[in-house]
């Protein structure tokens, strides 16, 4: 009974040790990165719209989808006969017009001889009446005399009168002749330009797009029959919310000029290019939000309008900000920083951007400070941790990355098989999405559609569904 009832010394409570992984809070300078969807347009397209109404005679070598075309190039020729024939009877009638206005021209002339001819014949006429008056006051003239002299003058006079008439009739008549050799001019001008609208020529070197002439079709006028695109004009437009606009634009509102970098996903590889920021939408689109930005690409090989691509924008370089992993964040925008003693203490820092699975923090009297990397349920402030910190160096991290990544994407570069459930998720994902080109779309679910579809356009689909 004494043993049994003897049950010694109760136990020692210990407190419970964690162990946590920390990182240092490091203040640096970091690049921020916007990562948005976007579509390539090409900044320079021409419509080739058919002038006048005709039939399709000469159409160029090689006039179809996706052909280039030279600067200057004769495209299409439509029939001339028309035009040819209305330039002919032009050059007729002008040719009348030149001799009708030689012709008023002499009658103009003509008219002032005989004017001149009637001036003098009126001179003479009115001396003989002066000398029959001077015989009638000397006594050797009689009235009859004197008052045919009159006479004689005053038809004199009027047939200055007359040839004064004739004279304006043939200035009106040369004035006439040349307002019809003008309008001559003019309507030969047309016709010469009717001549030269029977030929579509290219306003530059580009390449050809939806072309719908048709050699012996008959077109009408202004009717479009291809689409000249120059492929080395390309930019890519996407829009942003007005909160990540705000970062991108100066005090003044003027948009900073920063670099972008555009990629295209294709199986098993990547375009990259580069470009930067050259303007801003005019206006919000009805049923829209935010901004739309245009960017210029420096290098469009490879890329087409009508691409769906991943824009990167650099931002503004934040100063005495730390990067961190997502993990380390908890609710309410807080870190457990490694006290005295390894115990933990809760602070409140500011988030300022999320890169991915990373964090860009910012807080006051955390410099160089440890903080711990992955917050779990366990973890709170004033518990205490048997702290890990990473042995590995940042060398060899970073060589272990860059070696995880090289082999993505040879993993990637396969072909799987989806089960019926897996691949009708990501059609309806791809049909629902409002901010995927129509394009894009169309590309992706014919890949869907295949009996084994690329690792990498699965993975893609399912990182921005979040699955």
């Amino acid at each position: 009974q004494v043993r049994g009832a003897d049950k010694g010394a109760s136990p020692i409570a210990r407190e419970r040790v964690f162990a946590a992984t920390v990182v240092p809070f490091q203040l640096k300078a970091v690049t921020p990165e916007l990562t948005v969807f976007g579509e390539v347009r090409s900044r320079r397209t021409l419509d080739l719209r058919a002038p006048r109404a005709g039939t399709v005679v000469t159409l160029a070598e090689g006039f179809e989808d996706g052909a280039p075309v030279a600067a200057g190039q004769v495209l299409v020729r439509l029939d001339p006969s028309d035009a040819i024939a209305a330039r002919d009877l032009m050059l007729a009638d002008q040719t009348d017009a030149v001799a009708e206005a030689r012709d008023a021209a002499r009658a103009l002339e003509l008219a002032h001889d005989e004017l001149a001819a009637a001036q003098a014949q009126a001179a003479l006429r009115a001396q003989a009446l002066t000398r029959q008056r001077s015989l009638l006051e000397r006594g050797a003239g009689s009235d009859a005399a004197v008052e045919t002299a009159a006479l004689a003058g005053s038809a004199a006079d009027q047939a200055v009168l007359s040839r004064r008439q004739a004279v304006a009739q043939a200035e009106t008549r040369v004035e006439k002749a040349a307002a019809t050799r003008a309008r001559l001019i003019i309507t030969l001008a047309e016709a010469e330009r009717a001549i030269r609208e029977t030929e579509l020529v290219a306003g530059f070197a580009g390449l050809l797009s939806e072309v719908v002439a048709i050699e012996g079709g008959i077109v009408s006028q202004n009717e479009r029959l291809a689409r000249l695109v120059d492929p080395a004009a390309l930019e890519v437009t996407f829009r942003l919310s007005t909160e990540q606009f705000r970062r991108l634009v100066t005090p003044d509102g003027d948009l900073i000029d920063t670099p972008v970098t555009v990629v295209l996903d294709v199986p098993g590889a990547e375009i990259v290019t580069s470009g930067h920021l050259t303007r801003v939408g005019a206006a919000v689109g009805e049923g829209q939000t935010g901004r739309l930005i245009y960017a210029t690409l420096d290098a469009a090989g490879g890329f087409r309008p009508g691409d769906f691509v991943t824009v990167h924008v650099q931002e503004p370089v934040l100063e005495q900000v730390a990067v961190l992993p997502a993990t380390a964040l908890g609710s309410g925008d807080t870190l457990l920083v490694l006290g005295a003693d390894d115990r933990l203490e809760e602070v409140a820092v500011e988030l300022l951007r999320r890169q991915g699975d990373l964090v860009i923090l910012r807080a006051d009297g955390l410099g160089g400070r440890e903080v711990v990397a992955e917050r779990t349920a366990q973890l709170g402030g004033g518990l205490r941790i048997r702290p890990i910190r990473p042995e590995a160096s940042a060398a060899g991290s970073a060589s272990q990355d860059i070696a995880s990544t090289a082999e993505q994407p040879s993993a990637a570069a396969g072909l799987i098989d989806l089960t019926p459930e897996r691949r009708a998720a990501l059609i309806a994902y791809v049909e629902a999405n409002t901010r995927m080109p129509n394009e894009a779309k169309v590309r992706i679910l014919a890949q869907l559609s295949q009996p084994q579809v690329p690792a990498q356009v699965i993975s893609r689909l399912e990182s921005r569904m979040g699955g």
